[in-house]
């Protein structure tokens, strides 16, 4: 009852902001910077070590840039989702472009019906929930993690859903994928894979903006388990509320693959969209919690060994 309530509250409250022009909306995003940081200074240490981290070739003041034109950004990307609840799709569609959709059509010609795309959290990803309206008949699902919040959770799936898209829970991604297989079902299965993977799925690590980082492996494992072809949405900053994307096909043939190999052809994509211009990725997840735990080699396990008897 009370989650319903603050859910009705809050979706209130988001409909009325988003009655308002972009141009007026982007006012309160300036007011909405200083606060979250200059006063709250919002996840501010993560955000700083982490740019720090990643760019340890550039000078401080770069870094300082990066960070303030970061949370321009972040401030903007909470006021554009809030716009979603309200927005044309016709306007959406010319703020938020996918150029080259005829990669996909060009694969459904040849007979593939289901595509997985990957996209990172960079620019503004919610605003490419209306993507499928650039393709026919093709539906655009979204694998997503449940919040803890439930009323913040319903909020998010009322805004991505407005188009027409449809979300799948991380944890029933492969049981709904093979409902879409048996329905040859026209759809586009986008993960935003630039995720840190629970503690229980470490499998594959790579070097990502000069970390040691773990990776997804997941949508390799069901592009390959379904044959799914493998495509990356490269995702660019135009100007303040414009993004495009450019698909780039990494394999139409995933169970030919190397294993890992789609996964690392992933991380050195996302890698370069990212240093095209820092400040439109989300630096306030803790990207690097886990430390990569590398196997010793046969020398170092006879060297301990020895140490030990003596």
């Amino acid at each position: 009852m009370l989650t319903s309530l603050l859910y009705i509250i809050i979706y209130v409250l988001v409909r009325i902001i988003a009655i308002f022009p972009l141009c007026i909306l982007y006012i309160l995003a300036d007011l909405l910077y200083i606060i979250i940081y200059k006063v709250v200074k919002y996840r501010l240490k993560v955000v700083r070590q982490n740019i720090r981290n990643s760019f340890p070739e550039k000078s401080e003041k770069e870094l300082l840039q990066i960070e303030k034109d970061f949370y321009h950004h972040f401030a903007d990307y909470i006021i554009e989702t809030i716009k979603l609840a309200d927005i044309p799709l016709e306007e959406l569609q010319r703020r938020a472009c996918v150029r080259n959709p005829e990669v996909v059509d060009q694969l459904l010609k040849e007979g593939y019906t289901g595509f997985v795309l990957l996209m990172g959290h960079y620019g503004n990803w919610e605003w490419f929930s209306g993507a499928s309206s650039f393709f026919d008949n093709v539906k655009l699902y979204q694998i997503y993690r449940p919040l803890n919040n439930v009323a913040v959770d319903k909020l998010f799936i009322k805004l991505r859903t407005r188009f027409g898209s449809l979300g799948i829970k991380k944890r029933e991604a492969v049981r709904d994928i093979v409902k879409l297989k048996q329905k040859s079902a026209r759809a586009l299965i986008i993960f935003l894979a630039d995720q840190t993977p629970s503690e229980a799925n470490l499998h594959y690590w790579t070097n990502f903006l000069n970390h040691d980082t773990p990776m997804l492996t997941g949508p390799e494992r069901i592009s390959q388990k379904f044959n799914l072809p493998v495509i990356f949405l490269d995702t660019k900053r135009v100007k303040r509320g414009y993004y495009t994307v450019d698909m780039v096909l990494i394999t139409k043939t995933p169970q030919l693959t190397p294993e890992y190999w789609i996964t690392e052809q992933y991380a050195r994509l996302m890698e370069k969209c990212i240093l095209r211009n820092p400040a439109y990725w989300l630096w306030t997840h803790k990207r690097w919690k886990y430390k990569h735990k590398k196997p010793q080699s046969s020398t170092e396990s006879e060297t301990n060994n020895t140490t030990e008897k003596e």
